[in-house]
């Protein structure tokens, strides 16, 4: 799985926006988000669709979340407020 392209960014951009309003995650590179020096988000594509991994609960590992279709993007907004 790789990372999101250009291309797979744009159709997040929404989110992104969203996530760069919030107070803490600090954008490294496009859709590549760090809270206090540690990755704290990030996006995949690959066939099956969008991906974002966030950092878990824990903050020791990352939950993948399907963000393909807005469901998912609502929570994945949702967490990352959570875990702020």
């Amino acid at each position: 799985m790789k990372h999101a392209g250009a291309a797979a960014l744009d159709r997040l951009e929404p989110l992104l926006a969203a996530v760069r309003a919030l107070p803490g995650p600090v954008e490294k590179t496009r859709g590549v988000f760090y809270l206090r020096s540690r990755a704290f988000l990030h996006f995949h594509e690959d066939p099956a669709g969008l991906f974002a991994d966030l950092r878990d609960a824990r903050g020791k590992d990352f939950d993948r979340i399907d963000v393909t279709a807005e469901p998912g993007r609502e929570q994945v907004l949702g967490l990352v407020k959570s875990r702020l």
